[in-house]
């Protein structure tokens, strides 16, 4: 999707059906689930008594079941219809929330995490099959909108988690049960229901089978390399800052929004400029840059480097998927897919072992190091020589399925 084609905000909210609001809606709540927990992590830690490393596996277990169930939404979709799916997805966040809420270790708390991360996959895919379906104005328009509520999910959850976590660690995850219980009923009374009709099928192992391919496996691998630096900064930051819950919030907040506004409208002009491929080369040599500013002792650079972060991250959120999709001949839901089950992979695995990196080198610093390393791997990865040619137009699907988080 060029910069030029890219439709305008007001073109694509206005004269919207009922379906698309309150389906958008949902997405934002959901999307929010992502930073939600980010400023409550110290008051986590000390609530439950729980050690940094443990704390993080509120990712992990999110991310890491997310990942695995990414590969089964196609199936799931194809077989019980899109509005079943995506209630049953709905279902499963708002009793995991509202577990959470009332969780008295942090081991109940990471396994509910695990089955918040398992609804937000069936969710979150099947939303975005039914936006695109229902939308007026063309796909297009049906893409911003998606991509709208992605920034604001993005930006308010760690702003929601702030205000309510200064109360209690507990009321970011009641505050999101309410939302999401709301979101759940105007789903299962608006949305029409699926219709009766034979479904193309979809096999488990097709997104598996779509990463034979050499330049997609290596776009995939290097995709998980920089989530893993992306979610560092997510997971172990509020660590290395030690502010209290609004202070973590406000910056989170200020990420959020650099990611969204990169990554609608800065992406697709620097993949105009330089091909999708060399643009994702210059943006994760500069992610890496900004890892080792963040390794320098010093909170006012960090909270700085964070925010700049997000506009980096923004751009590689697209361009990395944007090149997925032009280098696969794949389907683009099976490519996607696959895509996507490596990168969220690499979120996964950093979220697990960043606090103890940070214990087995005396230094909450060193993590920084170790994922600018990861970055310049995924530059170098995907600096070999392509047969396929760089494309200078972002595919209209590249801005939403590398944000299926």
């Amino acid at each position: 999707m060029s910069a030029d084609a890219h439709p305008k905000l007001l073109d694509a909210v206005t004269g919207q059906p009922r379906v698309v609001w309150i389906t958008a809606f949902a997405a934002v709540i959901a999307f929010m689930g992502i930073g939600l927990v980010d400023p409550i992590l110290l008051s986590i830690a000390e609530g439950l008594h729980a050690t940094p490393s443990e704390v993080t596996l509120l990712f992990s277990s999110y991310l890491g079941v997310q990942v695995l169930a990414m590969l089964l939404t196609g199936a799931a979709s194809a077989r019980f219809g899109a509005k079943r799916t995506l209630v049953g997805g709905l279902v499963l966040i708002v009793l995991a929330t509202v577990l959470c809420a009332a969780a008295g270790t942090i081991g109940q708390l990471v396994g509910l995490r695990a089955v918040w991360g398992l609804g937000n996959a069936f969710f979150i895919a099947t939303a975005l099959s039914v936006i695109v379906g229902a939308a007026s104005g063309g796909q297009k328009g049906a893409i911003l909108l998606y991509e709208a509520a992605l920034g604001i999910g993005l930006s308010v959850g760690p702003l929601l988690g702030a205000l309510l976590g200064s109360i209690s660690w507990r009321g970011p995850f009641l505050g999101t049960a309410v939302l999401m219980a709301l979101a759940l009923v105007l789903c299962l009374v608006f949305l029409p229901a699926d219709r009766h009709e034979r479904r193309a099928r979809i096999s488990v192992l097709d997104p598996l089978r779509a990463l034979r391919h050499g330049p997609l496996l290596r776009t995939s691998i290097g995709s998980a390399l920089y989530t893993a630096a992306f979610f560092t900064v997510l997971a172990w930051t509020p660590f290395v800052l030690g502010y209290g819950a609004v202070q973590i919030g406000l910056i989170f907040f200020g990420w959020g929004l650099a990611v969204a506004v990169a990554g609608v409208l800065f992406a697709p002009k620097l993949a105009g400029r330089f091909g999708e491929r060399h643009a994702t080369v210059l943006a994760v040599f500069g992610y890496a840059a900004l890892m080792l500013v963040m390794a320098v002792d010093n909170k006012a650079v960090l909270v700085v480097a964070v925010i700049v972060s997000g506009l980096v991250s923004g751009l590689l959120n697209t361009l990395f998927t944007g090149t997925a999709m032009s280098v696969s001949p794949a389907p683009r839901p099976v490519a996607s897919a696959g895509y996507n089950f490596c990168r969220w992979l690499g979120g996964a695995v950093a979220a697990t072992l960043v606090g103890h990196v940070a214990q087995w080198f005396g230094s909450p610093r060193v993590p920084f190091l170790c994922v600018a390393a990861l970055c310049v791997a995924a530059g170098v990865l995907l600096t070999a020589r392509e047969r396929t040619p760089d494309a200078h137009e972002v595919p209209a699907e590249a801005v939403l399925v590398g944000e299926e988080l």
